[in-house]
């Protein structure tokens, strides 16, 4: 974690956009929220990091439907350790939108993208990323008397 440390109200640290890239590029799920029927909905994601971009594999469905509309969309990642009661969560927010066949084939040649389901017809969706916020759990965080 940061050298220079801020922290919440909660004692959560607060993550700089730079961690929080990192952190997003350290694991391989995630969980997509989108609006489903007036609703949110929340799906678990494979995903890669490309730069500044979340990029998925999707079917026709409705998670491909919200990246056509270009809808707002949220991001989480997360890791936690139960036992040293460490952890931290980053959170994304943007639009979504389909990546190009042409952009597809480069970005496959190129990045990781697996998908533990299997997808007829498997398409790129990308999560520009418009806002980023982290917090990491530490155990020696400030106490409540100390800020």
């Amino acid at each position: 974690m940061s050298t220079s440390q801020q922290f919440d109200h909660s004692r959560l640290q607060i993550l700089g956009p730079a961690e929080c890239l990192s952190l997003l590029g350290s694991v391989p799920l995630g969980r997509l929220v989108y609006t489903y029927a007036g609703l949110p909905a929340i799906r678990l994601v494979n995903f890669v990091l490309d730069d500044d971009t979340i990029v998925l594999s999707t079917g026709q469905g409705d998670k491909f439907r919200a990246a056509e509309r270009g809808d707002v969309v949220a991001f989480e990642a997360d890791a936690v350790d139960l036992e040293r009661h460490t952890g931290w969560t980053v959170t994304a927010i943007g639009h979504l939108s389909v990546v190009t066949t042409e952009e597809s084939a480069e970005l496959r040649h190129r990045l990781p993208l697996h998908s533990w389901l299997p997808i007829d017809d498997p398409q790129l969706v990308r999560l520009g990323i418009e806002s980023l916020h982290g917090r990491g759990l530490v155990p020696w965080g400030p106490s409540p008397r100390s800020r």
